[in-house]
């Protein structure tokens, strides 16, 4: 290693660590994507919306803050931190708008909230 700390292997896979470093550099991209989703999502609040959209297509702000037992103005906060990182979308109907989860994240999300999913399914069955 470059620096003052010391490893103990006897014998380093070049190989491997040349591969590893490759597929990091090619997936660089992708990381910042998921690292972002995950770090909105790393809120309670943001997560239970992000579940909420991914599971029911749409919902306006007014829906979900009757499903989670929260002010209007606060759903709002979380639904512009989300908008702002580009894992939701919105669209007005009249006076209302909808949100709803990005396609290209819908995916992630739903491998994200799948043993959510199946567990729910279970307990109502």
């Amino acid at each position: 290693m470059g620096n003052s700390q010391t490893c103990i292997r006897l014998y380093a896979d070049r190989v491997q660590i040349d591969n590893c470093r490759e597929i990091v550099k090619q997936n660089k991209d992708s990381f910042k994507e998921l690292s972002t989703v995950l770090s909105l999502a790393g809120n309670e609040v943001r997560l239970k919306i992000l579940y909420l959209l991914e599971e029911e297509g749409e919902l306006c702000p007014c829906d979900l803050s009757d499903i989670l037992g929260m002010s209007i103005p606060a759903i709002s906060q979380h639904l512009r931190k989300l908008k702002d990182g580009k894992l939701i979308e919105r669209r007005r109907e009249a006076q209302t708008i909808f949100y709803s989860v990005k396609n290209e994240h819908k995916e992630l999300l739903n491998q994200l909230f799948k043993h959510m999913s199946n567990k729910t399914r279970k307990e109502t069955v």
